[in-house]
């Protein structure tokens, strides 16, 4: 629906009046426009496409304030003046709802979803109730008594509204001054009052999302490549960033593939998370749990794996897009299997992965393995000592480790994409038995205030990283946890595990990095100077994206994990960038990593002391290996991509009725025809109406 042609002849006769001083306040005065809005955005896969958009121009809608579920009728079927924008609250933002405006989307040009400042108490996870199903190992083929879930769903309050596709924008604002703009505009003019209809003009709003991609990657990836121009225009980009690893110890990054006398433990964890909408994704148990974990686990091992180093060597990863069918972990699989990693899959010993393990009222963690694998009495053995191992290191700690007392299948995790190469032994760590105790499971509202990560009001940024949650002690205990369990995993002497003990200062330093403000002075010494700019006021955002230079989690956990594991080395910065740059045979530049961080500056000082930081910290590429063998419509790997898009843009203004449109649109071409008309007899007549009587020319003068 295109604006109101009585607001754009408005419009374009204030501009012309005004010859162009005037027309910017005169929009200002037509459009508020809202400031903070998060779109759905459309995605594709081999089959299919998900998401919401909107026509070319956007979509426009009379308001309509969704009040019940009872309320529908209103828009699908009463309201004299469709096609309807809808504005929810959250509680009624709900697959049942959804379902019912999708259904009846000729009356709906959009809906808007007002994000609570507390969480819903009921819990919310617009994912799939069987996440990352036929992506990983479990399939007809490996057992299908484990395929789809059938033995266990782990994620039973997922509505899978994430993965429907609307033909209408769909869009969430913060409930602050927009959305108090938008309520007042609609009390004012779209009320019903005692049953009667509202009276023109009306409170509607526009929502602009249109998305290049359409139909499934396949067709978007062919739309790619034809090249009509020297600069063609995509449509959509392959989802993807890099994967974060670091070694206990150096590891010749130069030589890909098998090396002789290499025997790896992974401890892994994941660094994505998504909800329905773009750009919030706060992940703080899904996701940030893991992270904090397994960094602050490899910060308390620095020093052991150093004074005695353990006969195998830990290798720490942080996989990227592992929502989205397992980029991550398949890419890094995928390498090892074609020589184009340090290691292959021969090296590695053993998997533990780091899952969710924020701990609410239990204490409990729950050790997941996979039951096909361990009818290898190899693989068993090994597994059933990873699992000792864990429950030996919990003793002394506040926190327990069990076993399912069922045979079930793993949950989501990346060890499902070794185990489809090959059988080895691993476990998970999360925190629950046989389905996620995470209620906001992949959504907006997995955030802080659900991990209990909290501070008391009127505190300062640096009186806050100086607090305790309750989280940090217990993520710091199941950080201890891991750390010994992996020291013992990797051939350490137990004697060493008294010493190895996780630091409540770093936990919480990282927590309120990743779930409160990532614009913080103790991250500030830990990144470059060309980052800080990146540091925002407000959690991180965990969506994978795009491939990109500076993605914030990936550059953060590069950044954390290389001081976490590194060490600081007296040169100078232009010392620092060659030691990085240089390409010469010198065998230690293969085995190591420099970075220059601005460092902290010093009281009643403004000058930063940086430094050099030396670690095994490296970059792997995250992104499907279905894109780089051009196979679009593989089920062996992700084959995700996020459509290109228009600007994305949302205003309120007053419409009025269809039969003033209509009146003044007939007045302006019988005002433009008669002047037309009028224009053609004047210039026709020209030379009766303005010629002037000739003079004598015996005249005088």
């Amino acid at each position: 629906m295109a604006l109101p042609p009585s607001q754009w002849i408005i419009k374009l006769a204030a501009c012309l009046f005004f010859t162009g001083v005037g027309c910017n306040s005169v929009e200002k005065k037509i459009y508020v426009h809202l400031n903070y809005t998060f779109p759905c955005v459309r995605l594709l896969n081999a089959t299919h496409q998900i998401g919401c958009q909107s026509s070319l121009s956007g979509n426009v809608g009379v308001l309509h304030e969704l009040e019940s579920e009872e309320n529908l009728d209103w828009v699908l079927t009463s309201g004299p003046n469709p096609p309807y924008m809808v504005i929810l609250e959250s509680r009624l933002f709900t697959r049942s709802i959804m379902m019912k405006l999708k259904e009846g989307s000729g009356r709906v040009a959009g809906v808007v979803v007002v994000a609570p400042n507390t969480n819903p108490p009921e819990g919310f996870s617009p994912h799939t109730a069987c996440p990352n199903d036929n992506s990983g190992v479990y399939t007809e083929n490996y057992d299908p008594t484990l395929a789809h879930c059938n033995a266990t769903v782990w994620n039973p309050l997922g509505n899978g509204l994430a993965y429907e596709e609307f033909d209408f924008p769909i869009f969430s604002v913060k409930d602050d001054n927009d959305t108090r703009v938008i309520r007042q505009c609609y009390q004012d003019h779209n009320r019903r009052v005692n049953g009667s209809n509202p009276q023109f003009p009306l409170c509607a709003m526009q929502l602009r999302s249109s998305m290049s991609a359409v139909t499934n990657t396949a067709t978007c990836k062919r739309r790619n490549d034809i090249n009509f121009s020297l600069t063609p225009d995509r449509v959509c980009d392959e989802l993807g960033d890099f994967n974060i690893w670091a070694s206990s110890r150096p590891m010749n990054t130069t030589t890909k593939g098998h090396k002789e006398f290499e025997s790896v433990v992974i401890a892994a964890a994941r660094m994505d998370s998504r909800s329905f909408f773009f750009d919030i994704a706060p992940g703080a148990e899904s996701t940030a749990s893991g992270i904090v974990t397994l960094l602050a686990a490899a910060h308390a091992l620095r020093r052991a794996t150093q004074e005695a180093p353990p006969n195998r060597t830990i290798l720490y990863t942080f996989f990227q897009g592992e929502t989205f069918d397992y980029i991550g972990s398949s890419r890094m699989v995928y390498d090892m299997e074609n020589n184009q990693f340090p290691l292959d899959l021969d090296n590695i010993h053993s998997v533990l992965e780091v899952s969710q393990v924020g701990l609410h009222s239990d204490s409990k963690l729950w050790l997941h393995s996979d039951p096909v694998s361990r009818k290898n009495s190899s693989v068993k053995e090994e597994v059933e000592k990873l699992v000792n191992g864990l429950k030996s290191a919990s003793a002394g700690l506040n926190v327990s480790v069990d076993e399912p007392d069922v045979s079930q299948p793993l949950p989501p995790s990346s060890f499902q994409r070794f185990l489809l190469a090959r059988p080895i032994p691993g476990v998970v760590i999360g925190n629950y038995r046989s389905s996620f105790t995470n209620r906001y499971y992949e959504s907006m509202y997995d955030n802080a205030e659900y991990l209990n990560v909290s501070y008391p009001e009127n505190m300062t940024s640096e009186e806050q990283l100086e607090h305790f949650p309750e989280t940090v002690k217990t993520l710091t205990e199941v950080a201890t946890l891991v750390a010994r369990a992996l020291y013992v995993q990797a051939g350490g002497n137990e004697t060493q595990l008294a010493n190895i003990t996780a630091d409540p200062q770093i936990v919480n330093q990282m927590l309120y990095s990743f779930l409160v403000r990532a614009n913080n002075s103790w991250l500030q010494q830990l990144v470059p100077t060309d980052f800080t700019n990146h540091l925002a006021d407000r959690p991180t955002n965990f969506y994978v994206g795009v491939i990109q230079y500076f993605s914030e989690p990936t550059t953060l956990v590069q950044y954390m994990l290389a001081n976490m594991t590194g060490s600081v080395v007296n040169v100078t910065q232009e010392d620092c960038q060659k030691q990085r740059e240089d390409k010469d045979d010198d065998q230690s530049k293969h085995l190591y990593t420099y970075m220059w961080v601005q460092g902290a500056a010093p009281p009643n000082s403004t000058e930063r002391e940086g430094f050099c930081v030396r670690s095994t910290v490296h970059r792997s590429i995250a992104v499907s290996p279905a894109f780089e063998l051009h196979e679009y419509t593989t089920s062996n790997y992700s084959t995700w991509t996020e459509s290109v898009w228009k600007p994305i843009t949302g205003r309120i203004f007053l419409v009025a009725s269809h039969d003033l449109e209509m009146l003044t649109l007939g007045v302006g071409i019988t005002v433009l025809l008669t002047s037309l008309v009028l224009t053609y007899v004047i210039s026709s007549k020209a030379d009766i109406l303005f010629s002037s009587g000739r003079e004598p020319t015996s005249a005088t003068y």
